[in-house]
């Protein structure tokens, strides 16, 4: 689904933080309102939990985002901002961020911290590596058609000219 977001680079956003030469990692944190949000849904400890390496936010393809559709960005799209990382799977997309943290080690998350056997740190969109309970070889195209929907997945989201640099001899079994 293409989502006509607005913002900007998180690359210029980084860049204008200036993070220390050990940061090699970012972390970002959800708000964490037990007022608003009392029944903590999923059961997930918030704040939730997401992180990249500083080279993946760097890419000009990662936006840090505060609307969509010519409106500011409502609470059910990540609001106050989010960030969108095109090439991984949804959730590496941190969402309702109200902090941001430069690290030199690996930030935990959230998905990895609940199911580390099912959620990687760096899950990229890569079709050749099946999630525990399910195939990832083919996924549905919304707006197709019934018959039309299923599509083969293209690793990297299709964005793989883009980014697959980042990942030059990294084990993408192992580094899921």
């Amino acid at each position: 689904m293409v989502i006509p977001w607005d913002g900007y680079s998180l690359g210029e956003f980084i860049s204008s933080m200036e993070p220390l030469p050990s940061a090699k990692y970012i972390q970002f944190l959800s708000v964490s309102d037990n007022i608003d949000m009392p029944d903590n849904p999923g059961g997930f400890d918030f704040p939730y939990s997401e992180g990249l390496r500083l080279d993946e936010a760097m890419n000009p393809l990662c936006l840090l985002t505060f609307g969509c559709y010519g409106e500011v960005l409502p609470n059910q799209n990540g609001a106050p901002l989010r960030i969108v990382v095109p090439w991984k799977y949804g959730f590496k997309s941190a969402k309702s961020i109200v902090a941001v943290r430069f690290l030199d080690k690996m930030p935990p998350t959230t998905w990895n911290d609940q199911a580390p056997s099912e959620y990687g740190f760096y899950s990229n969109v890569n079709p050749n590596v099946d999630h525990p309970r399910w195939s990832q070889k083919t996924e549905r195209r919304i707006g197709l058609p019934f018959y039309a929907q299923r599509r083969t997945t293209l690793i990297y989201n299709g964005y793989g000219d883009q980014v697959a640099s980042l990942y030059n001899g990294m084990n993408l079994r192992k580094y899921f």
